[in-house]
């Protein structure tokens, strides 16, 4: 069985990262979404606001493709978070080269410490790879419309929680 782990703080889901879910399980059996519990980052949205928003917008993608879709609250390393889901494929997405800079860097020490474990760039449609939570969550905090960027219930709860 081949099992993925897509990471991330996922803060809030965005469509492009949906689009890179979409992606990711054209290419493995069962994908896990691993939402990083990252505390320097101090979240907008809970860790059971962001996994349920994830659960919520992936329920229909796994019932139409047969995937199994699971979403997995992780705050060890990235490698060992692959390890306790058996995921033996990183998938990350990219957006700008300065994305690949990181991303790069960080390719280069998980192999060091499981060279097992591969990573897979992928890319959101060209529409999509502008799209960055933070900047949704500026948009949205100063009355921007976000209608583009997430799903309705994403935009409802970002339009609850700046009201």
């Amino acid at each position: 069985m081949r099992i993925g782990l897509y990471p991330g703080t996922f803060d809030p889901l965005t469509l492009g990262h949906l689009d890179i879910i979409k992606r990711a399980a054209a290419l493995v059996d069962r994908l896990v979404i691993g939402v990083a519990i990252n505390r320097d980052k101090k979240p907008f949205f809970t860790l059971e606001e962001r996994v349920a928003m994830i659960e919520t917008e992936c329920a229909g993608l796994s019932a139409k493709t047969g995937i199994e879709i699971v979403v997995h609250p992780f705050e060890n390393l990235l490698i060992d978070c692959a390890r306790d889901v058996g995921a033996g494929l990183i998938i990350r997405g990219l957006r700008a080269v300065a994305d690949f800079e990181y991303e790069y860097q960080m390719v280069g020490m998980n192999r060091a410490l499981d060279s097992s474990v591969e990573t897979v760039f992928l890319m959101a449609e060209a529409r999509h790879q502008a799209i960055a939570s933070k900047l949704v969550k500026e948009i949205a905090r100063l009355g921007g419309d976000v209608t583009k960027f997430v799903t309705p219930a994403v935009r409802e709860a970002l339009l609850a929680r700046f009201a």
